[in-house]
Order: C-alpha cells, then sequence, then structure tokens
C-alpha cells in the first residue's frame, strides 16, 4: 500500500488555526480567530527555531496591528482595513481545499471584508497559500484573487496594503543588528524606501533554540510577481523592521465586478544574510510558475480541489 503520510502538511488545529509543518518541525501557523480584527501568519520559524516576524512594533504601541505577516489595505472605498480603530474586520468564511506532499503542500480559503455595518462584504479574496521545502530554508507563496462584492471596489491610492511584513526585533536595523537589501543591490532605507524593486530582503542576527548562548544569522525575503499590479512594487519598508509592497501607491487599482484582481507574492525564509542570485533564482521560478484555483472536487470525499490554470 502507497503511504499517504506526507513530508510537508498543513493541519487545522483547535481555535481556528492551521499549522504549517516540514516533518515534524511546524515552521508557520495561520491564525484566524474571530477575537483579531484580522488573520495573519504567527510565528514564521527560521532554521533556528525562532520566529523571524514578531507581533507588533518594539517602540511604538500603536503599531500594534503590525501582526507579523497580514493582508490589509488602508484605503478601500474610503474604509481603512489596516489599522484596528474602526469597525472594519476581515473575516475567514471557510476552507475550501488542503493538499499535502513530499516538498509542497497548499491550502486554499476564504476571506470576508465587511465595514462593520453592511454584513454583506465589500471584498471577497480567496487566498492560495503553499508552504514549499528549499534546500537553504522555506517558502510561502501567497496568491490572494479579490472579488468585489459590489459594482466594483478600488483600492485607492496608498503606501499600505495589500501585505505586511514585520520582522523580529534583532532583524531590525534601529533595534537590533539587521540589514535591509533590495533587488537592485542598494541597501538601507533612504535608498530603498518608496523606490520600485523586485524584491526587498530582511536579514539579521536570531538567537537559536539549538544554542541558545549564541546568535546566528537568518533573513526574510519577500518577492512581487511580475504579473502583480504595478510590479515591481514600490516598496515601504522602514529600519524599524517594517517591509509592505504596495499595489497602490502612485494611483489606485480596481477591482472590477466581472473579474477577479489578483495578486501573488513570494516569502522565502533562509539562514545567513541576503544571496541575490540564489534569491533572483528562486524569483524566476515563481514568475514562471502557474496561478492556482479551486475546482469541484474530483475524488472521493473531497469537495473541492486545488489546481494549476493553464497558460
Amino acid at each position: 500500500m502507497t503511504s499517504k503520510v506526507h513530508r510537508v502538511r498543513i493541519e487545522p488545529l483547535a481555535e481556528r488555526q492551521f499549522g504549517f509543518f516540514i516533518g515534524s518541525t511546524e515552521v508557520t501557523r495561520w491564525c484566524f480567530s474571530d477575537l483579531a480584527p484580522r488573520p495573519y501568519f504567527f510565528p514564521v520559524n527560521g532554521p533556528s527555531g525562532q520566529s523571524l516576524t514578531r507581533m507588533g512594533h518594539p517602540g511604538a504601541p500603536n503599531h500594534d496591528h503590525h501582526r507579523s505577516l497580514w493582508f490589509a489595505h488602508s484605503d478601500l472605498l474610503g474604509i481603512d482595513f489596516w489599522s484596528e480603530n474602526t469597525a472594519s474586520r476581515i473575516r475567514q468564511s471557510q476552507w475550501y481545499a488542503i493538499e499535502d506532499g513530499a516538498e509542497a503542500a497548499r491550502i486554499a480559503f476564504e476571506l470576508l471584508w465587511t465595514d462593520g455595518h453592511d454584513p454583506k462584504p465589500l471584498l471577497k479574496q480567496d487566498v492560495f497559500a503553499t508552504l514549499r521545502s528549499v534546500s537553504q530554508g522555506w517558502t510561502l507563496e501567497l496568491q490572494s484573487d479579490f472579488r468585489a462584492g459590489a459594482d466594483g471596489v478600488e483600492f485607492r491610492q496608498s503606501n499600505f496594503g495589500v501585505l505586511g511584513l514585520r520582522v523580529a526585533k534583532s532583524l531590525s536595523v534601529v533595534f537590533g543588528g539587521g540589514k535591509i537589501t533590495g533587488a537592485d543591490g542598494r541597501e538601507g532605507e533612504p535608498e530603498l524606501f518608496g523606490k520600485s524593486n523586485r524584491w526587498i530582503d530582511y536579514s539579521g542576527p536570531i538567537f537559536s533554540t539549538a544554542a541558545p548562548q549564541n546568535a546566528v544569522t537568518e533573513g526574510l525575503t519577500l518577492i512581487d510577481h511580475a504579473l502583480n499590479p504595478s510590479h515591481p512594487a514600490k516598496w515601504h519598508v522602514r529600519e524599524d523592521g517594517w517591509i509592505g509592497p504596495s499595489i497602490s501607491r502612485d494611483q489606485a487599482v480596481l477591482v472590477p465586478r466581472e473579474r477577479p484582481l489578483t495578486t501573488r507574492y513570494l516569502l522565502y525564509v533562509h539562514p545567513g544574510g541576503c544571496n541575490s542570485a540564489e534569491i533572483n533564482t528562486l524569483a524566476d521560478a515563481f514568475d514562471a510558475s502557474s496561478p492556482l484555483q479551486v475546482r469541484k472536487g474530483s475524488k472521493p470525499h473531497h469537495q473541492f480541489e486545488i489546481v494549476e490554470l493553464k497558460k
């Protein structure tokens, strides 16, 4: 009998969470409790076993909305889905399918963006999250298909959205010993803030669970897909430990009713500092990969399945 026990897995956990595992190691967790205004990934563990992201800003309590790795936007039809000072909410309504494998696992689920007053969502977001084991760490691909719930909505001009990443304190430049590097080879906030780049890397020291007395260098790279709106993204990146690729920094982006707006980002979690050649190889493969979609299941006891769209 062929074994159906897979090395890379996504497993449901208590209190509305999904654990993402490579072997016996949980590398990240999707948290979608109704107690939070919007879902998020935390922790995001490096090879050290420590999270390379954090919950909130290390020096500014008014940035508690920075929840590790999360989806949001500051101006959807004039409604703030970024801060936590409004009635707006992003909620997971359902998951469609979970598929495990030897080298990769993926899950598809639906998020609803509501203004806090009208129960009908302004926006529906189908998310496809793919965990992949790579030779130097792991990757998490995040595809979002945004579907307008009205006659069409728009992400208005803003630095903030649709994805945010808050790195661990020790990785930041100001609070730790980190370094920010762009795909163009430039380094540091003054050289990278608001500039177009294929990717941004944030690397720095983190203490290992295996050798807690010694810090090692690890990092996170966020890659913008070639077909994203406004690619290459203009990045909101700060030395306090923040990365955000904006889809609407220069102009509004419309989500028409008749077809979804798709965004795709790749998070690369790696040992050591920024390796541009390695990151570009991953980015090339990411750009060449096919997007995903959900369809009715074709196997017994599978309501839905995830398939690649033909190019």
